[in-house]
């Protein structure tokens, strides 16, 4: 299983009878998963339904549902009702006319209710209800497979971004200024500064050299850096819902380059902390888009 975006947009539009129709979802970022649907009056249970396939589907996201409905104007059906049009014709023939009044003309006798019938055509309600329900479900599963393969491509920028942080932690390992002849070689320069300076204790000096060295070694952060990376990793390879945890431990990998930063007393060491605080920003940027 892969990760997925939570970004994307699908429209699925068709007709039934003189309806046309057109369904339009889209999804953005979210904390949790929202689903806002907006349906001609009516339709709410169309709309409720297929609410309830995005819930089903998707995990994340801010999802907006959309459907518009027009009706195109039918043209009505004329029927001439022929056998009451012949039966007052024939009518009419029977009737002795006062002198100076003319008999109806065929115009006038068409104009007498019953003899014409306009039709209009009824919509077929039930149709519409069930055209509706497939194509949303083939928009749900339209958007779904959008975000599927957006998150294909964001997985492989995250990947990206895990390596060279993991680059980054093996140079912050392998730094020069880490070896422990370094270390005492700045230490003992900056205690026989000091000594210069004035009278001091040496056993005062001995004990504030050791704790200065015990706060500047940054092993618990590279071990921790590296703890959060294997998590990582495995977190993008199970695929799923995973952009929380993945977002928690952007936070963390964050919060271990600022220590590194911060105890760095070197500055090649100095240098590597704030290229993996650089790349710990853009991976946080990319997984708050993961699903």
């Amino acid at each position: 299983m892969s990760i997925a975006s939570m970004t994307g947009f699908a429209r699925e539009a068709g007709s039934t009878g003189p309806a046309h129709w057109a369904w339009e979802l889209k999804s953005v970022n979210g904390r949790g998963l929202e689903v806002r649907v907006r349906v001609p009056t009516g339709l709410d249970a169309v709309g409720e339904e297929a609410r309830a396939l995005v819930q089903k589907r998707l995990a994340r996201g801010t999802c907006h549902l959309t459907l518009t409905l027009s009706r195109a104007e039918a043209a009505p059906r004329v029927r001439i009702n022929e056998t009451l049009l012949a039966s007052l014709a024939e009518a009419v023939t029977r009737v002795q006319m006062p002198l100076g009044i003319t008999l109806p003309s065929v115009d006038g006798l068409l104009q007498l209710r019953g003899v014409v019938e306009v039709e209009e055509e009824a919509p077929d309600d039930e149709a519409l209800r069930h055209d509706l329900a497939a194509a949303a479900l083939r928009l749900v599963e339209a958007l779904a497979e959008g975000r599927r393969s957006e998150g294909r491509a964001l997985a492989g920028i995250v990947g990206g971004q895990l390596a060279a942080m993991a680059d980054l932690v093996e140079a912050a390992e392998a730094c020069p200024a880490r070896q422990p002849e370094a270390v005492k070689a700045r230490l003992a320069a900056q205690v026989a500064t000091l000594m210069e300076a004035g009278s001091f204790d040496p056993a005062r000096l001995h004990q504030e050299a050791v704790l200065l060295a015990a706060r500047a070694d940054v092993r618990e952060e590279i071990d921790r850096l590296r703890a959060h990376l294997a998590a990582a990793r495995d977190l993008l390879a199970t695929g799923g819902a995973v952009g929380r945890r993945l977002d928690f431990l952007a936070q963390e990998l964050g919060r271990e380059a600022n220590t590194l930063c911060a105890k760095a007393n070197d500055v090649a060491l100095s240098r590597i902390g704030l290229d993996l605080k650089a790349v710990v920003e853009q991976f946080r940027e990319q997984v708050q888009n993961v699903e």
